[in-house]
């Protein structure tokens, strides 16, 4: 039986990027809940190299899809390398036919980030000045660019097929978030949502941002600040799903939807039953 809020989404064709971990595990699983067949890829595997030294791998990624009812299937892919995601978008589509759903949920922004210090030695808001920029390039390259780059690759099949939904994980920017680089990263990437979901609507696609609140996720745990975080990754797939189902989300092309304001308009919850509120970051 599935959870209150879950719709039914048997026969529909997902892919989540950037899934070996983190939020996009989370959307993973709830796709699965709903009973899709998920496509769930990322660089992190167990035949191969880990993103950040890190102990997760898409492979258990799918077989969590598995476990919780839905189809999984993985597939290897750097998201920041166009040709790679070309070929991955191909393989899906010979294999399944289309796409009914893609998220990207690439984002590369924390990698080395130990909860007090990031590989240069920033902390979280050091001032810009004082920073170079290659960890800026790093946080577009592995964010908005990574979004862009799935988008160009899956929009020819939903155009074509003249439905889909595509969203990007991002974060409310409604307030500036206490550090330049990912306030920039997380602007750029709800701009694009805006701008890519204009070009779409004539065809009947839908492209949106998902903004979750704090979540606590395998690095946030293992940081010791999962104290302040209210949200499972399970609590923004559920919010994607909902957003999946509903034959009506071509409404909300364009927006940034907040993970709490869609579990009150659905009646989903989180994974232990909870309903936390939208987060706001101070001064929003």
């Amino acid at each position: 039986m599935r959870p209150a809020g879950v719709p039914d989404l048997s026969g529909k064709i997902c892919l989540v990027a950037g899934a070996s971990r983190g939020v996009g595990r989370g959307i993973a699983r709830a796709l699965a809940e709903a009973g899709a067949t998920v496509v769930v890829t990322a660089r992190s595997s167990e035949t191969g190299p880990r993103t950040d030294q890190r102990t997760e791998a898409l492979e258990d990624t799918a077989r969590e899809v598995d476990l919780a009812g839905g189809r999984g299937h993985h597939y290897l892919c750097d998201h920041t390398r166009e040709p790679e995601v070309d070929a991955m978008v191909r393989w899906v589509l010979r294999r399944f036919g289309r796409i009914d759903v893609a998220v990207s949920s690439v984002w590369g922004g924390n990698e080395g980030y130990d909860g007090v210090r990031y590989p240069d030695g920033a902390s979280w808001g050091t001032a810009f000045w004082r920073r170079g920029l290659a960890p800026l390039r790093h946080s577009l390259e592995t964010g908005p660019l990574a979004g862009l780059i799935l988008a160009r690759a899956v929009a020819p099949a939903m155009v074509s097929a003249k439905g889909g939904l595509l969203a990007l994980v991002s974060f409310g920017t409604e307030a500036y978030l206490g550090d330049l680089f990912y306030d920039l990263a997380k602007a750029a990437t709800n701009r694009l949502a805006l701008a890519m979901a204009e070009e779409l609507k004539p065809y009947g696609v839908t492209a949106l941002a998902l903004a979750p609140g704090l979540v606590r996720t395998e690095r946030v745990v293992e940081a010791g600040m999962d104290g302040e975080a209210g949200e499972s990754p399970l609590y923004a797939g559920r919010a994607l799903a909902a957003l999946a189902g509903d034959p009506e989300v071509g409404a909300f092309a364009g927006q940034v939807l907040h993970v709490g304001d869609l579990a009150r308009a659905y009646g989903f919850t989180d994974e232990d039953g909870g309903r936390p509120e939208r987060y706001r970051p101070e001064g929003a």
